[in-house]
């Protein structure tokens, strides 16, 4: 039959904490050993009693080692931990940027088609309608240059037709 379970709470007893700590604490220091043999782990283990007095295990490496490895690793997981917050404040001031910047466009578009023009300054109106003289002034000179290429087009087949016609017109006569 085994023994029932400890509830865990502090000793009142002076006499009976301190047995209670050095019992453990070698057990504590035993099960340390045990899993850096049986599992090849580096292990360091450090204990303080109630007096201050330290107690401490580390596997075959020394404990200084063990604790750069591990103040490496804690500095490497806060680093991390900066850079993605970073990371995500970035994205957020983006999303910021680009909402404006989405709101902007929009009003614009509305503004060109003519939409949402009372809150316009007299100069607003101006460079508006600059902006929309110049947006005309592109698609025209656009258009003239697709109707040229046309109308060229239209030439060049005029004259195949021309030429094919002067050939079925000279086989006509000459049969």
């Amino acid at each position: 039959m085994g023994r029932g379970r400890v509830q865990l709470k502090r000793i009142e007893n002076k006499i009976s904490r301190q047995v209670t700590f050095s019992k453990r604490r070698s057990g504590l220091l035993k099960k340390a050993h045990e899993i850096s043999v049986l599992c090849d782990a580096e292990v360091a283990l450090v204990v303080f009693s109630t007096k201050g007095k330290l107690f401490e295990y580390s596997t075959d490496s020394s404990m200084e080692k063990i604790l750069e490895r591990y103040d490496r690793y804690s500095y490497a997981e806060k680093q991390l931990a900066a850079t993605d917050t970073a990371t995500q404040e970035s994205w957020s001031f983006e999303y910021t940027k680009l909402t404006a910047r989405v709101e902007v466009l929009q009003r614009n578009i509305r503004n060109y088609v003519g939409e949402e023009l009372d809150p316009l300054n007299l100069r607003d109106l101006q460079s508006l309608e600059q902006q929309l003289d110049t947006a005309i002034k592109r698609i025209r000179a656009r258009k003239n240059q697709l109707l040229h290429e046309t109308v060229s087009e239209l030439h060049k087949k005029e004259k195949a037709l021309a030429e094919q016609n002067s050939l079925l017109a000279k086989k006509v006569k000459c049969s």
